[in-house]
């Protein structure tokens, strides 16, 4: 219905771009004079919070063997909806140079801005270590942070620019079990990302020569000169130098 097969990937590299984004962040324990006990990297994965909850150790109060290794972060994707406020016009066409042939541009005839919903958790087993990792992200957002992609794999020269923005944060401590029951501190941050969505790639020609006519009168047939524009060499594309010819009869 639509036309030939495309994929840009665009959900994909959106988690590939979120995840990144957290994946250096570490925790660090010191002792009572200062010095540094041990420094861990906090590991992420992408999945819901409940999974990760469902999985902790219920019967100890240490990290059993089976049982995830707090601090920890995890992502995921909630939500998916059209950006209404950035919306454009559907005669505003995407072009890009052609690989091969420099008498043809690769257009994109439609894409639409959609925002993607995103949210983080960090899970720890005490108050420390979730606020190291808290503090660690907050100052970046203000409330947006933006990074640049790729969205369309080829196309290297075209790049996007991506608010990611703060939408909101909650602190929940899990106090309510009984004593046996493993603490769990969980700090979720929500967050939008302003992706676009982009069909599929066709070729279109390039107007390289253009020719005017000047008559008379409106609507006459008496023409009284003609000039032709052309640009000299006609394979050059708009990397190239090139000299534009105007010859008028």
């Amino acid at each position: 219905m639509f036309g030939n097969h495309f994929y840009h990937s665009t959900l994909r590299k959106a988690v590939a771009v979120f995840g990144t984004m957290f994946n250096n962040i570490s925790v660090v324990r010191k002792d009572g004079s200062g010095g540094i006990l041990n420094q861990i990297k906090v590991p992420l994965a992408y999945g819901p919070k409940q999974k990760f909850i469902s999985r902790i150790d219920q019967d100890t109060m240490s990290d059993a063997s089976m049982a995830i290794k707090l601090p920890r972060m995890s992502f995921e994707i909630t939500g998916l909806s059209v950006d209404t406020t950035k919306k454009e016009s559907k005669r505003n066409k995407i072009q890009n140079a052609h690989a091969t042939d420099s008498n043809k541009k690769q257009v994109i005839q439609s894409h639409v801005p959609y925002d993607i919903t995103m949210q983080l958790n960090i899970m720890a087993k005490n108050q420390d270590d979730g606020l190291q990792i808290l503090e660690q992200i907050l100052p970046y957002f203000q409330p947006e942070y933006t990074v640049s992609i790729k969205p369309i794999d080829g196309w290297n020269d075209y790049k996007q620019d991506v608010p990611i923005i703060l939408t909101g944060t909650n602190i929940d401590d899990q106090y309510d079990g009984d004593y046996m029951s493993r603490r769990v501190l969980t700090y979720t941050l929500d967050f939008t990302m302003k992706m676009t969505f982009y069909s599929g790639t066709s070729d279109s020609k390039v107007i390289k020569t253009i020719n005017i006519d000047f008559n008379e009168d409106v609507g006459g047939s008496n023409i009284l000169e003609e000039m032709d524009i052309a640009i000299n060499p006609s394979t050059a594309d708009e990397d190239d130098n090139y000299t534009v010819n105007v010859t008028i009869t």
